[in-house]
């Protein structure tokens, strides 16, 4: 602001359990950033928080804007204006209009559900009327970020989709491939095995054809095997 005071605007469409002390946080905040280590307390100048919540933070009162502050819990005499909270709520807005309160016409502009409402708000202020035109602004940018976020989806959701299908592939290969190759390791060893029954059995003098129909083997890999047999001899 022209004097220095410092004003945060917070807006929570749903109820918020923990909204005092985050207001109280970021109030406090703000206060004490204001000077470092060895500046003068004179420094520092007024802080206001805005709470403007969509729903009901009071519910023993039809109140709808009131401003909180630092006081004397029996004289009600103000200690500070260096702090003040400002409380918003949108659900107790009056049904009359009153022209000459302008809070009550910024929050029935805040509280606005269709164009139609913002527009006959719009109406009744220069001040609503350009904040009118800088969210028709804000939303056509709105519009075009939500195009361009669908179409990152789009492309990141098939990006993602590819990814999987070839880990999947990738999954499944493997899988085969040790499938393929333990069975294959197991044909070898069954096969190794046979051959050093059929050693042993030649070494022993049994027949060819015994040992065939003993091991399982054919009878000419049984005769290549004892040709090697009998080369090592």
């Amino acid at each position: 602001m022209e004097d220095g005071a410092q004003v945060n605007m917070e807006m929570q469409a749903y109820p918020f359990g923990q909204w005092d002390a985050r207001s109280l946080f970021y109030l406090s905040k703000m206060y004490t950033d204001q000077i470092g280590r060895g500046d003068p307390y004179t420094k520092l100048k007024k802080r206001i928080h805005v709470s403007i919540l969509d729903f009901i933070r009071f519910a023993d009162d039809r109140k709808c804007h009131r401003t909180i502050s630092l006081c004397d819990e029996q004289t009600g005499e103000k200690y500070t204006d260096l702090l003040e909270l400002q409380i918003l709520e949108l659900k107790k807005l009056p049904g009359d209009l009153r022209e000459d309160d302008e809070v009550i016409q910024w929050m029935r502009f805040l509280a606005g559900k269709d164009r139609k409402e913002l527009e006959d708000m719009a109406s009744t202020s220069e001040y609503i009327e350009e904040a009118y035109r800088e969210l028709e602004r804000m939303s056509a940018d709105e519009r075009a970020r939500l195009e361009y976020e669908a179409r990152q989806k789009a492309i990141r959701d098939h990006d993602a989709i590819m990814s999987s299908a070839w880990e999947t592939g990738m999954e499944k290969g493997i899988e085969k491939g040790m499938e393929k190759g333990l069975r294959k390791g197991r044909e070898q060893g069954v096969r190794q095995e046979r051959k050093d029954i059929a050693l042993r059995m030649l070494e022993k003098g049994m027949d060819m054809e015994t040992i065939a129909d003993l091991t399982g083997m054919d009878v000419e890999e049984v005769r290549k095997l004892s040709e090697k047999f009998r080369a090592k001899e």
